[in-house]
């Protein structure tokens, strides 16, 4: 028997799904978040992805036991199961132990490995629920995505720090003359790569793969070469597989410039991050205008709870 306070959330869970699934099959979106914190007794984020629901549990201060800390857990998954009629294997829930200091984007879980296919706009991509603390597809980015699809018929694009390739695959929907996509991690490039081929995007001499340190392959760019770049990277990174630490706070200026020489004159740069206490230094990059498209990228299921920057930058 579930708590007075789980009965609470069971009520608030109900109405936001009610309301959402209605606006998602609108729009043709079968992944979105359904929760994001909603109540300070339930500090969870859930979201939907097709059949299946994710649930990551920011561990909160409580003054809870054990014991009554994992009854407490227990009677939340009961309830995401009962609103959203799922069975347990439905359900993958993951714990997001908020720890000192900024890491990096990516942190790996376990080792189950398990993907499969979901729906967004008519396109297809791979997700893993298991692995990895990211799920493979940033839900926050899906009207950015669609601007990108919007905007690049017969367009040669850069889609730098890629991770699984979503920005990439939108931009060949879109008709891209060319795509290139650069990441450091082989098992993203390949993650990229098969969402590519589940769409059809098989042709190498228009969808190109280059494993590079962002920073150092900036510099080995042609002038004016690309028409829409793409840069969404971590906020902070130290991978022992990189030249030099990324700070985007301390090196956006020069990561900025670098992709403005890479790009045609009126061309254009969506520039994003999730460093919240982000400051665009406008005056020291080199571009003809500069928008803050935070507000006009951000997607239904995220309205007043996006912890992002966006910004469109032409050159």
């Amino acid at each position: 028997m579930i708590s007075e306070k789980h009965i609470m959330f069971k009520n608030r869970l109900a109405k936001v799904y009610k309301h959402l699934s209605k606006l998602a099959r609108r729009q043709n979106i079968s992944c979105f978040r359904l929760y994001d914190r909603d109540l300070p007794e339930f500090p969870l984020i859930i979201e939907l992805y097709g059949t299946r629901v994710y649930i990551a549990e920011y561990r909160s201060k409580h003054s809870l036991t054990e014991e009554e800390y994992e009854a407490w857990l227990v009677g939340c998954v009961e309830v995401v199961k009962e609103v959203l009629e799922l069975s347990d294997e439905q359900v993958f829930i993951k714990l997001r132990q908020r720890k000192e200091g900024r890491h990096g984007q990516y942190q790996k879980l376990d080792e189950k490995g398990e993907k499969f296919t979901v729906q967004e706009s008519g396109l297809y991509f791979r997700v893993n629920l298991t692995d990895y603390l990211d799920t493979g597809l940033f839900l926050d980015h899906r009207v950015t995505r669609q601007r990108v699809r919007e905007n690049c018929e017969g367009k040669k694009v850069l889609n730098l720090f890629c991770y699984t390739g979503s920005f990439s695959v939108y931009a060949a929907a879109g008709g891209a003359s060319e795509v290139v996509s650069v990441d450091l991690s082989n098992t993203y490039l390949a993650w990229m790569e098969e969402n590519m081929m589940l769409n059809g995007f098989d042709d190498p001499k228009k969808y190109k793969t280059v494993r590079a340190d962002v920073k150092q392959y900036l510099e080995t760019l042609p002038s004016q070469y690309f028409d829409l770049v793409v840069m969404d990277p971590p906020t902070f990174s130290n991978s022992k597989m990189m030249k030099d630490i990324l700070d985007i706070q301390r090196d956006h200026v020069d990561l900025l410039n670098e992709v403005i020489r890479a790009t045609k004159p009126g061309g254009q740069i969506y520039f994003s991050n999730n460093y919240r206490k982000f400051e665009l230094n406008k005056e020291a990059l080199h571009a003809t205008e500069i928008k803050d498209f935070t507000k006009a990228t951000t997607p239904f299921d995220f309205e007043g709870k996006l912890l992002r920057w966006c910004y469109l930058i032409t050159v």
